[in-house]
């Protein structure tokens, strides 16, 4: 396969997807609509793109397709070549803070203790967190080893 680009997801009946590889579809689809519609937009021809861009023509095809995903540089130097907003690109809502930079809010279920133990440990630091994951992982392990209705 050529360099630059990632192997596309192989499926078939007896592999049902799952929610990463669906998203990866999703992505990969997106994306060539986006590239489709820029391409076309520029006047240009997949030839002309492949070759601006430092693939060969048959792997911008397959993307442009919806079949693989670029590689990080090729990307970068995709959206360079077309003109693109990585974000657009990339199906980012623009208009709103990514959901990965906010903070999650506690679950409603979540009992008070639980959510005052969360909101003491985003008060540590990186040490501090290791060592209580550390803790906790031991704790959870000693009480399964523990035969049921056992106390110390």
């Amino acid at each position: 396969m050529a360099e630059g680009i990632e192997h596309p997801i192989v499926t078939g009946p007896s592999a049902p997807m799952t929610d990463r590889q669906n998203e990866k579809k999703k992505l990969m689809v997106h994306l060539a609509a986006v590239v489709r519609e820029a391409r076309k937009t520029a006047e240009l021809t997949q030839a002309d793109v492949a070759d601006r861009v430092g693939i060969v023509t048959e792997v911008f095809g397959r993307l442009e397709r919806g079949y693989l995903l670029p590689s990080v540089l090729t990307f970068r130097r995709l959206c360079r070549v077309l003109r693109l907003d990585a974000n657009i690109a990339l199906g980012l809502d623009v208009e709103k803070d990514p959901s990965w930079l906010k903070v999650p809010e506690p679950e409603a279920d979540d009992p008070p203790a639980l959510r005052r133990l969360v909101r003491t440990l985003r008060r540590m630091d990186a040490a501090q967190v290791a060592v209580m994951l550390s803790t906790a992982n031991a704790l959870v392990r000693h009480t399964a080893q523990r035969p049921e209705g056992q106390a110390e």
